[in-house]
Formats: structure tokens, sequence, C-alpha cells
């Protein structure tokens, strides 16, 4: 395989990378080189030096994302033996890990004469129509053509009489041709997830037909001709519009399935209703109108399009839709909304604190939700509905979705409603524009305009807080926000330790200009519980102002005028800010003032680990608030065991940390929130913090348990934290927050631990390397196949087996994954076992296949060996060659 990989110039000679790339994909006339990202090169590469042996492939698979597909495609027609051909996208992912479709847009006329073609799959591609010369492939049997762009089919389609599957599903087609029903052998056909409306008559005339989708559609009725489909087994109907279905389709003597789930139906035939086969739920049975649901009650007879999980995308026309997805996200594109067909793209996604930036004493309520195509404008608002987090212990707070324009975030007027079954809690808004959405809690806020005549302003939170705006305090009308944070006696007096500190709410005003007002300001607060004007000590009352960080606190008290009622105090201002009255004998308050508000700000949580109790090897690791700790085991327990959860530690909102496995325990290292070995975590006090890993130990189990453990750690601090709080957390324990124990138990014998059988197969005892540079023993390829997984055809292929031995071992073990990994890896150990350089071929051949945890195991193995060697050397004086036995036990 390492000639395949070092595919160069020299190949373009013939003469050497040739030979090998036909030795490795040329058995049994396959070429499959989709699993390469330059697959099409290596396959012009090979035309060229072995031209001879190409042209009699027969099964040829080839991925649509590479860019020298053009070249490639003029080539096809040459390979007149060729039955089987994949030209298939999705082999590329974007920055969000979505699969990008390939960039296939039409097809030589020339392959209209492959004559021995039975089965071509173009999915996952850019198809606008369906290429002529398909339709001119006369052996043609399975065609697939789904998630393409294909808005209608050929109307001579009926033209490839052999054809026995075809799906086009999630395109646009409209319609059908009349001709489809000229496909008498057709035994398949998947038409789910168009914008098809209705059915041609002829549809009936697939007697052979044994499966039919049709979900996802627009369909309102469907022909009494399905009714003749006398060998179908399965009809899916489900999330169209159908208001009505023929009683004849319970009659089909082979039906076993019938789903009509997610349409409009009200009535349904009682032989349908009663049929034990039919699945009728998400219909509106019964029911004489569609109930009226906030402002789409002109919408009832519009499309509904249900999404599944893992679909990313959908159509909308002039005519509107109502659209929910798997998530619980709802949309509402009223009629003329979109003029004309476009298609949306949506995603959900972790938030990061990079870009989402909240603001103070906000709660993030939901994840990220990204709409596509952004900036395009709808002609009419486009409604939404987003699930969150009920914020249960969030008082005198409001719910709020929140937007990004790409520059900034704002928040968008939101109506909170609540679900009346599920009691599940949506905040609905209303868009032109399609961008990044959220939910989050913020504190309550008051606005209004301010003109030149002055206004007064509210806080619905405490209608005692008032800020008197006089004639004359500003030229031109602008707007002020005022926030409240309430405080409790009980919380000052648990931060401070003393017992006569009080302090009123928080107080935080805020405008859409810089420029200073005009004329003082009048603000009225409250006076701090338990302080009244009559038996107020001047000397010990306080007013501070902060700024809109919150990090200085300046105590101004003797730059305003303050005044005093019974219950009030009032003074004067001319620019805006955060501001605090306190009553306490302490001296320095600024400082003890922004202790409380860094405090106010935090989270007291608990960190727990708990291990599967049916597979210990995968951990479940969570960040929980105090509150939530008991809830939240008490849910675990019948599924997971693990120590007690960490002592209490306190973080911020959006706040960094990372868990690392320790003393023994690792991770998989293929991870994209894997850092330095570290997992990453991002703290929100009202998301599942939670992550499930798979650990492993380098440690042989066979003779003992490992007892690690996981350890977590804070990570960069945010730019929000107050500088103090950073302050406090340098220094070399500074980063640690919590460590649990884990204990991987003894590995029970698995495939057999012995030089004997292993789980069928029977090997002579293998020792791979030498003395000097450390062996892997049998025992070690035992852990090593146990990790492989699904991966281990690809590992094979790097290894330098051949396609048609990789298809003989999956043949052979067909109903057995493990037996499959044991049959590939000890062949090619056996093969390989008098190589020297085996073992670095091994540790290459996982780095290739991605399988970095894999080789690094590999190499710690082989160092452990190494490192024996050297010691048993040192230790008796032996020659090389007495050492050998010993590094081979130490190996086991």
């Amino acid at each position: 395989m390492a000639e395949l990989l070092g595919l160069g110039d020299e190949c373009g000679e013939g003469a050497s990378g040739a030979p090998a790339l036909a030795d490795s994909c040329l058995a049994d006339n396959r070429l499959n080189l989709d699993v390469y990202p330059d697959g099409c090169h290596w396959f012009l590469q090979l035309f060229k030096g072995r031209r001879g042996e190409v042209v009699q492939v027969e099964f040829l698979r080839l991925s649509s994302n590479d860019h020298l597909l053009g070249t490639t495609l003029g080539i096809l027609p040459h390979l007149k033996h060729l039955k089987s051909l994949v030209l298939k996208g999705g082999h590329a992912r974007d920055e969000f890990g979505s699969c990008q479709h390939g960039s296939l847009t039409s097809l030589p006329p020339d392959i209209g004469n492959l004559r021995c073609l039975t089965h071509l799959d173009l999915s996952f591609n850019s198809l606008s129509t369906l290429p002529s010369c398909i339709l001119h492939l006369p052996s043609l049997r399975v065609l697939l053509v789904s998630h393409n762009s294909l808005v209608a089919l050929p109307e001579d389609f009926g033209s490839l009489s052999k054809l026995t599957f075809f799906s086009a599903m999630k395109n646009q087609l409209k319609d059908l041709p009349q001709s489809i029903g000229e496909l008498t052998v057709l035994q398949d056909l998947d038409l789910s997830e168009n914008a098809l409306e209705f059915l041609p008559e002829e549809v009936g005339n697939l007697h052979n037909c044994t499966e039919l989708d049709l979900s996802g559609n627009r369909l309102s009725s469907i022909p009494d001709s399905l009714a003749n489909l006398k060998s179908l087994r399965r009809l899916h109907l489900h999330s169209n519009l159908l208001v009505t279905v023929p009683a004849s389709l319970a009659s089909l003597p082979n039906l076993s399935r019938l789903d009509l789930q997610n349409n409009c139906l009200r009535s349904v035939p009682p032989e349908i209703q009663t049929s034990p086969f039919v699945r009728l739920r998400g219909n509106p049975i019964g029911e004489t109108e569609p109930s009226p649901q906030a402002d789409e009650s002109s919408a009832g007879g519009l499309q509904r399009l249900f999404l599944a999980s893992g679909e990313d995308s959908f159509t909308v026309t002039s005519e509107g839709c109502k659209v929910v997805l798997a998530c619980g996200i709802h949309f509402y594109f009223p009629p003329g909304a979109a003029s004309g067909p476009l298609r949306i793209y949506f995603q959900t996604l972790a938030p990061d604190p990079q870009w989402v930036k909240l603001r103070h004493h906000d709660v993030l309520l939901s994840r990220v939700l990204e709409l596509q195509p952004h900036g395009v404008k709808f002609q009419q608002e486009v409604q939404i509905w987003m699930p969150y987090a009920s914020p249960q212990t969030l008082h005198q707070r409001e719910v709020v979705v929140r937007t990004f324009s790409g520059q900034s975030w704002s928040d968008l007027r939101t109506r909170v409603e609540q679900k009346r079954k599920s009691k599940k809690h949506v905040a609905h808004c209303s868009v032109l524009h399609f961008s990044w959405f959220l939910v989050v809690s913020r504190l309550v806020q008051n606005e209004c305009k301010v003109p030149r005549e002055g206004t007064l302003l509210f806080s619905s939170v405490d209608p005692n807080i008032k800020v008197t705006f006089p004639p004359g305090v500003t030229e031109e009308t602008r707007s002020v926000k005022l926030q409240v944070l309430p405080v409790s006696a009980e919380e000052i007096e648990e931060i401070t330790a003393e017992a006569g500190c009080r302090a009123s709410p928080l107080l935080c005003l805020s405008q859409d200009s810089l420029v200073d007002f005009l004329r003082p300001v009048r603000i009225q607060l409250p006076l701090p519980p338990g302080v009244t004007g009559l038996s107020l000590d001047r000397s010990r009352l306080h007013l501070l102002h902060g700024d809109l960080e919150g990090q200085t606190w300046d105590d101004i008290t003797s730059q305003v005028v303050l005044e005093f009622t019974h219950l009030y105090a009032v003074f004067e201002v001319t620019h805006f800010s955060w501001y605090w009255l306190w009553y306490t004998t302490k001296t320095y308050i600024g400082g003890i003032a922004k202790k409380v508000y860094e405090r106010l700000r935090m989270y007291q949580v608990n960190f727990i680990a708990l291990q599967r109790k049916k597979d210990p090897e995968q951990v479940l690791l969570q960040c929980v608030p105090k509150h939530k700790v008991d809830p939240v085991l008490k849910k675990l327990q019948d599924r997971y065991r693990g120590p007690e959860p960490s002592d209490m530690v306190e973080m911020f909102e959006g706040e960094q940390f990372f868990a690392a496995f320790e003393r023994g325990i690792s991770i998989d290292m293929d991870r994209p929130d894997c850092v330095d070995g570290r997992l990453s975590f991002i703290f929100y006090s009202h998301l599942k913090n939670m992550k499930e890993i798979y650990v492993t130990s380098p440690v042989d189990r066979k003779g003992q348990a490992v007892k690690g453990q996981v350890s977590f750690y804070r990570g960069a601090v945010p730019e929000s934290i107050p500088e103090d709080a950073s302050r406090r957390r340098k220094g070399p324990d500074s980063l640690w927050l919590a460590t649990l124990p884990i204990k991987l138990p003894r590995l029970k014998p698995r495939w057999g631990e012995n030089p004997g059988p292993l789980n069928g197969f029977s090997f002579p005892p293998l020792n791979l390397g030498n003395a000097e540079t450390g062996y892997l023993t049998q025992a070690n390829l035992l852990s090593i196949a146990r990790r492989m997984g699904a991966d281990w055809q690809t590992i094979g292929l790097n290894l330098g087996l051949t396609y048609q031995q990789i298809e003989r071992i999956g043949y052979n073990n067909r109903e057995d994954l493990d037996k499959q990994i044991l049959d590939m890896l000890f062949s090619w150990a056996q093969q390989n076992s008098e190589d020297p350089d085996c073992v670095s071929k091994l540790i290459r051949a996982m780095k290739e296949s991605g399988r970095e945890d894999i080789a690094d195991e590999v190499k710690t193995i082989i160092e452990l060996g190494r490192q024996k060697y050297r010691e048993s050397i040192r230790r008796v004086g032996l020659e090389q060659e007495s050492s050998t036995e010993d590094s081979a036990i130490a190996m086991m």
C-alpha cells in the first residue's frame, strides 16, 4: 500500500506505480476508488499505464467530489464491460460537518453505449435534469439519483423497460411522466422528499412493485389505480397533505404496512382504520376544522413538512408551508413570503463562546440555529418557534430570541408559549431575514423613547424604581433601556458574611447615544431592606456607580445630592451605567460590591463521572448545577454506576473547562472536541454539559483491573470574567477543579486469550518485530483488533490487502464483525511475520486510516518492549539472543 500512497510522477510512465495499483485494486475486475480523496487521479494514471486491464473493469466507484471528475468522465465510455458505475457525492464535508454534494451536472452522451451497465448510482450530486444518455442504457436495472435537484423526469422515462429499482428521493420533482407506468418489472420505487402534487393513473400499472415510498410530498389525494398493485407490500404516504384515501387499499393481498401518518385526514374508511398494518398517528381524525395556532388560522390548507433526523434542507414555494424539524423547531412561511421556489438549509450548532457573546446575567437556553441562505429577504415575515430549556429557577427575567447579523447580536420581539400536550416551552418570533438564532434569558428590559419634552420610565420588576427625564434633557429623541437585578438580603449576607450589610436592587441604565444628557436625569431607588428614612444613618449609606462591565465600583455619595423619603433615595445624574445603593459599616465598599457582583454571576456546580453498568469502558461526564445533582443521579442510577459527585466549585456561564483521563486511562484522540488529550466542555447552566466517551487503557488488563481517574480543569479565561477572578486562578493548581476515580475491570477472556483457536481461527503463535525493537504478541494483536470496529476494511487496504481479499473476508464472515476483523488482521500478520519492518507498516496503516489512537497504542507497546529489553541487558548482561523471550513475555 505504500506504493499506492506514493503514486506520483513515476506512475505517469506506467512503469512502477501502475503495476502496484493494478495488483491492489484490479482484482476481480473491481475498482473502488471513492474511498480515496484523489481517486480520479489514480484512475487516470492507471488507465494510462494499464489500459488493457482497466477497460475490462466491471465494477467502478468514484467520488464526484473529486476535482478531476470531469476529465475522468471522458474515459468511462471506453469501459465496455462495465456493469456497475457509482459516481456519488457526499464524500467531502464542509466546515460544519455536513455532506457536500458532488459536482456532477451531466454525463457524456457516449455513456449510453455501455450496453452491459445494470447499476448506476448518481446520488448526492447537482443534477437538475436527468442525463438523456441514461435512457439509452438497455440493460439498466438499478438507478439511483437521490439527493439531487431534479424538477422533472423525461417524458420517455418508461423506455427503461428493465428497471427494477429506482430512487429519486430528496429532489424537487413536481409531477411524474405518464410513461412511468411502462416500468412493468419495477419492484422498488422511492420518490420521497419531493414536491409531487398528484400521481398519474398509470402508476397503477406497476404490477410487480413491492415497495412504494411517496412520503414527504404534497399529495392531497392518490389515484384509485393504486389498488391494482397486487404485489405491493409496503406503501409509505406519511407527511403529505392527504385528505382522503381509497378504501380499496385495505384489500391489497400482500400489503403489510400502510403509513398514513402526519397527513390531513379527518375521516378514514373503516376498512383502513381497523387494519393492523395501518399507521394513522398525526392526523386530525374526527376534527371538523383545524384548530387555530398563533397567526396560522388561515393556513389550514398549507403544505406541512415533517423532517426526519439527519435531514438538513427543505424547499419553500410562493404558496407557503409549515415545517416541523425533528428537534422540535417549527416554521410558518405564509403564502407570498417567497417569490419562487427557495431551498432552505438549516443546522443546529453547539454554542461557541468565541462568537456567542452573552451579556452579564444572560443565561443561554438553546443551541444555535443557523438558517440559510443568509441575507435573502422574504416578502412577508416568517415565523419561528424555538424550543428552549425552561428557566424554572430564574425569576424576574424574560426570554428572548437573539439573532446574529454577522457583526453583532440583537434581541427580537419574542412571545413565549407553552405546548398544551407536552408542556414544553417555545419562543416565538418573526423575521424577514435568515441568519443565526438562539434563545436566552435576560434581565427584564424596559425601554422608551426620550423626546425633547422629557418622559418617565418605570421598572416592571420593581415599580418603585423610576427615572424622570425633564424637558430639554435632549435635543434629539434617543432610546433608553432600564434593567433591574433584585438582590436579596440573604444573598448579601451569605457573600459578605456581615449580618448588617444591605443593598438595594441593582439598576442598569443604557442609551443609544454617546452624548451625555443636557440636563440631570432624576433617579428614584428604594432604600435597602430594613432601612427607612426615619432610622437612616447617613454615614452608612453609599451610592455606588459601576462601569458597564462591573469591573470597578466607585463611591459617588459625596458627588451627588441625595434626597430621602421614608422609603426611597433620589439623586440626579447626566450619564448612564450601573447604580447600587448600599447600607453598611464597611469603609471600602467598592471592593465588597465588586465581589458581590462577581458572585451573583457565578453558579455552584458539581462534576459527575459514571460508567455504564453493561460496558464500563463507556463513561458519562457531566457538569451539573448544585440543585440538579440529585435528580440527575436518580435518573441515571439504573444504567450507570460511579463515585459520589465532586465537591462544589464555581463557574461562570459560558466558561470553558476540560476533562482529562489519567493514571492508565485514556480516551480516543480522534474526536473534534479533544484538545491535547483533554475533552473540551463549555458550561451553560441550563444546557446539558454532558458527554459520553469510550475509554481504554494501554495497560494489560488480563491480569488486573486499572484504577485510574478523570480530572477536570479550567480552560482559557473568558473575556467577560472579572480581573480579580482571573488573578485568583493563577498559580500551579489554579486550573484544577476536581478529580473522580475511574476503574476499568479486569478483562474477561474474549476471542480466546491463548495461542490456541481464536474465535474459530487457528494460527501459530505470532510475534511481530524483533527483540531489540520490541515484539507485538498475539495478545497485543487481539487488543488492537478489539478497537478497529467498522474501520477494518480501510485498515486492511492500507496494510496492503487487495480488494478481492477484503471482500472475501467480509463474505466468509458476513454474520460476525469480530471474525471479519480477526481474519483480516491475523491473516496479514501471518503473511508478514518474517518482515522486520511489519510493525512500522502497521503503525503507518493505522495513521493512514485515521486511527491515531491505535497507532499510539502500538507505539506505546513497542516502546515498553524496548525498555524491557534494555533493562534486561543491563540487569543480567545477557546477550541479545537470550533476551528475546523476556521481551516477548514483557509484552504480554
